[in-house]
């Protein structure tokens, strides 16, 4: 095929996942027609103009933001078949029927275009089947694209191909969906459910078979199969209210009508009492109450033995939240196992079970084990996949323990683990992975992840358990900061921060202030990333607050000139300066990233300076710069006032306001248009990486450090009147009346006149000298102190 660009898509159905699916390839900014029935109504697009108007009311926000909504534009399948043929994508998110899909088939394929990828967004009806309703001029370029609920935030798209898929075209997919939407692709087999689901849904029924066998209360159930076993806190029958207990019906359904060979197929059968609550349209959230729901403001749990409600209290047996607590993963899996305790044997039974249905299926559902681990944390967000857990247990020990449960008559299934499984004990391999192998049952053999260029340029891709790290090649490491060399990237250093959160203290500094002079003098430019966590939660407010209680505050002043200095030799290096964000990047982490050169941000990152929150006002720059930025938008808008561009800097700063996401953090200024958004967050140490290499080949000099007028003592007023008025609205209390006192200072430039030229020193010492007011003051170091033990602001 010749090269994929997607310039428009086509989604057929704007259901809740359909309508979804439109959203987010919006905030990619790709344009789509979101198609549904014509209305008998005037507006014959009314049922997709009705569907996009939601999802502005949804929650979680499908959409970035609310202005991406104007690339979704509503078409019915009567009046606008013929607009296929402008569409490079067409996704098919109709109801779950075949006669459904068949008829939409029927009726639009005669207008795709030629070179059309067609896909259907099917969860479970085999590819081979629909194929069949495709012309066969289509069939090469159709096949399955299964995105998770809820599409913005849910990683897992899975590619299933048809029988006459060509696989330029699954590359092609693959390597769009990965780049442009962010998304983490598993390339599934033709079976029913395909892998996540058909993992996913399988626990989810043992852990309901052996509730029942143990007499388990659904709360209990839940407050042992959600952190406890790695998983998320929606845990078992929480997870089923969030997918619809309706939808969980139709899914059980559909492995019973469609898995009759599968050894399991006795489980595939829908509870009584779960068809009951679904009779009485007790659907989980989406109806305010399922297995759980909220009654007179307490929570209550569905019990099914008298089929009523009652309290949900859900707590864990001491004795067996002390076997949880045991660090050892195969000395744990121990004690579970023998343990005669019904919460132990629930654990120990759904672990068992799992493994042994993993392992019967893999060669028919998946192409190797690591495409069922990822497709469990991708899909259901498990922090381990089942085989990893399998693996970190001991495998030999636990498939010994397996077999024995089997040849007892315990299991949900007699039939024999496959033979791969008992590992000859010559063998280098000790479970599934393998250094950069995973095992595959249909090759009998490991294999390599798969090597699309996409995936090549995710310098460090999400690893499995027994999965080797990424090769780095060290200049400098202290306990604060790394400073290596990607194996990728051998021309440009990367400066890691090694504290907790990414906490930047006065190690942190010392190190980057030593890694910028090793750049500028040996390489061709810096990024600045943190492997394991947030980008950077800012200044370390432990050091702080130590020195506070030692009465130190020259030091924190010595500290607050060096942060400074930190800042400044960033924006002023003679190598581009990279951020790579991803997570968060609060406080000094910001100010860090807008003193870069250029920055990376991956989309879901929370950013903002809320230094407020804590008592004190930005002090590495961020109200110098918002100074700045306020002086160049009054001279791009030919006014000289420059105040009114103060109004919201300072509203958002005194508020603690954080963008959540990079594309807010454009808008509130934290970050610059010219700034790359990365939908995928894998990829942002790649994008940073180039930046800086594009910026160093094209010459890259820093800017001059700037001089600006300032509102001075003027805006100090004009602004002070908001202050009060913000006062009085919500009842803030005098200190933080203080705080924003201090703030209006450090961006008015200090005690000068309006129009005063303040240069970059002047302005950093106005926001040094209004911090150190502010850190001195009792209800600050209150303040602090209360954020450290509680993680919560507080008011006083």
């Amino acid at each position: 095929m010749t090269r994929f660009v997607v310039r428009k898509v086509a989604i057929l159905g704007a259901g809740v996942m359909g309508a979804q699916i439109a959203a987010h390839f919006a905030n990619a900014g790709v344009p789509v027609l979101l198609f549904d029935l014509a209305s008998a109504t005037k507006d014959r697009h009314a049922v997709a103009t009705a569907a996009i108007e939601r999802l502005l009311r949804i929650e979680p926000a499908p959409l970035v933001d609310a202005g991406c909504a104007r690339l979704i534009e509503a078409a019915n399948y009567e009046d606008d078949a013929h607009r296929l043929a402008d569409c490079d994508l067409v996704i098919e998110a109709v109801v779950e029927r075949m006669e459904i899909k068949r008829k939409v088939y029927v009726q639009l394929a005669p207008y795709l275009g030629a070179h059309a990828v067609f896909a259907s967004n099917t969860s479970g009806i085999a590819i081979h089947t629909l194929a069949q309703a495709m012309p066969e001029v289509v069939r090469k370029r159709f096949c399955g694209i299964h995105f998770f609920n809820p599409p913005r935030y849910m990683p897992l798209v899975e590619l299933i191909p048809g029988p006459q898929t060509d696989v330029r075209v699954l590359d092609a997919l693959e390597t769009f969906l990965t780049s442009v939407l962010g998304k983490s692709v598993i390339r599934a087999r033709d079976t029913p459910n395909f892998i996540a689901n058909r993992i996913g849904f399988f626990s989810l029924l043992a852990t309901l078979f052996h509730a029942q066998r143990l007499g388990l209360g659904f709360d209990e159930v839940d407050a042992l199969t959600g952190s406890a076993l790695g998983r998320p806190r929606s845990a078992t029958c929480r997870l089923m209210d969030l997918i619809g207990l309706d939808t969980v019906a139709n899914v059980i359904r559909t492995m019973q009508d469609t898995l009759s060979d599968d050894p399991w197929h006795r489980h595939y059968t829908v509870p009584g009492w779960l068809s009951g609550l679904v009779a009485a349209r007790a659907l989980g959230l989406k109806t305010r109450g399922g297995i759980f729901r909220k009654e007179d403001g307490a929570h209550q749990v569905f019990d099914p033995a008298c089929c009523e409600y009652r309290s949900a209290a859900g707590l864990i047996a001491r004795e067996v939240a002390d076997v949880l607590r045991v660090g050892d993963e195969p000395e744990r899996m121990r004690r579970l196992r023998i343990s005669t305790h019904p919460q132990a044997q629930l654990l120990w039974s759904v672990q068992r079970d799992l493994f042994h249905y993993c392992a019967h299926h893999l060669e028919g559902i998946a192409h190797a084990a690591r495409d069922v681990d990822l497709a469990l944390r991708w899909g259901y967000g498990w922090k381990t996949g089942p085989f990893e857990q399998w693996q970190a247990a001991g495998w030999q020990e636990t498939a010994r323990a397996i077999e024995d449960d089997i040849e007892g008559g315990v299991s949900m299934c007699s039939s024999p683990l496959p033979d791969w499984v008992f590992i000859d004990e010559n063998s280098a391999r000790r479970g599934v992975h393998h250094g950069s192998l995973s095992f595959s049952a249909s090759a009998m053999v490991g294999v390599a992840r798969q090597p699309l260029p996409v995936h090549r340029r995710q310098l460090f891709p999400e690893r499995l358990s027994g999965e080797q790290p990424a090769v780095k090649r060290s200049l400098f490491e202290t306990d604060d900061v790394s400073l290596w060399l990607p194996e990728q990237a051998p021309d440009l250093p990367v400066l890691s921060f090694k504290t907790k959160m990414g906490a930047i203290g006065p190690g942190a500094i010392d190190g980057a202030l030593e890694a910028l002079a090793r750049a500028e003098h040996s390489y061709d430019g810096l990024v600045i990333w943190h492997e394991d966590g947030p980008f950077s939660v800012g200044a370390n407010l432990e050091f702080i607050h130590a020195l506070v209680q030692r009465g130190d505050l020259p030091a924190i002043e010595d500290f607050l000139v060096r942060f400074q200095t930190m800042t400044t030799r960033m924006s002023q290096a003679h190598v581009p300066v990279v951020a790579a964000v991803g997570g968060m990047a609060l406080g000094g982490g910001c100010e860090v990233m807008m003193h870069c050169a250029g920055v990376a941000i991956a989309l879901e990152t929370t950013i903002g300076l809320v230094e407020s929150k804590v008592g004190l006002i930005p002090g590495g720059g961020g109200c110098k710069a918002f100074a700045i930025r306020a002086a160049r938008l009054a001279s791009q808008a030919g006014v000289e006032d420059v105040i009114p561009f103060l109004r919201r800097p300072f509203e958002m700063l005194a508020a603690g306001q954080t963008a959540r996401n990079a594309l807010e953090a454009r808008r509130f200024g934290f970050a610059r248009d010219a700034d790359r958004v990365v939908f995928n967050p894998r990829e942002v140490l790649y994008v940073a990486l180039e930046s800086a290499r594009a910026l160093a080949r094209i010459g890259y000099r820093p800017s001059p450090a700037p001089a600006v007028a300032v509102a001075g003592r003027a805006g100090i007023d004009r602004l002070a009147e908001m202050l009060t008025m913000r006062r009085q609205a919500d009842g803030a209390s005098a200190h933080d009346e203080r705080v924003g006192r201090a703030l209006i200072h450090a961006l008015c430039g200090g005690d000068v006149p309006y129009g005063f030229i303040a240069d970059e020193q002047t302005l950093l010492a106005a926001e040094r000298r209004a911090f150190m007011d502010l850190v001195a003051r009792p209800e600050t170091q209150m303040r602090i102190r209360h954020t450290l033990d509680t993680g919560k602001p507080l008011r006083n």
